[in-house]
């Protein structure tokens, strides 16, 4: 879904800047990930409290993906309500992403996930429709972790570097 154009578009810019272009979005979305890249994600508790988490996230196959142990908070969170958020710093552009999240079981995208994460250093490899790996975060608990697709529905842009702007991306 969010390898296509947005549906809807609005400026948000106060300042007379142009709106940003999803191409740029897009592209630093798809290229950007590593150790360097914090992704905090944002669910809701059943009791409806606020939660967040940092996430690493990797984009594959047209969406963001991440991985949480089953027995994590955000786990628990996403599988009584899958709406949450995702937000990054990227090379300028602040991006605040709003969606839900659903657990993916086919092995094929669970591999394929994996092996990009072991592209950019974390020794993951899939199993099954989990990821194991000698190592994660602290908060992540031990292997093996489920692997979260992200489906975007709005994305907030923030230009940090020229050309400037604020954004607002619908998309179906």
């Amino acid at each position: 879904m969010t390898d296509h154009p947005p549906v809807e578009v609005t400026n948000l810019d106060r300042y007379d800047h142009d709106t940003l272009p999803w191409d740029r979005a897009h592209f630093l979305l798809a290229t950007s990930s590593g150790e360097d890249i914090t992704w905090f994600l944002g669910t809701v508790r059943p009791d409806g409290r606020p939660h967040a988490a940092g996430v690493g996230a990797i984009w594959y196959d047209g969406a963001l993906h991440f991985t949480s142990g089953p027995g994590a908070r955000k786990t628990r969170n996403l599988q009584a309500d899958p709406n949450c958020t995702i937000s990054v710093r990227l090379d300028g552009l602040d991006l605040n992403l709003e969606g839900t999240a659903h657990r993916v079981t086919d092995a094929a995208t669970v591999r394929g996930v994996a092996a990009l994460y072991a592209e950019n250093g974390w020794p993951a490899t899939g199993e099954g429709d989990t990821i194991t790996a000698p190592y994660s975060a602290p908060t992540a608990g031990p292997a093996p972790w489920h692997v979260y697709r992200f489906s975007m529905r709005v994305a907030f842009g923030i230009a940090t570097a020229e050309p400037y702007g604020a954004t607002r991306w619908r998309f179906a």
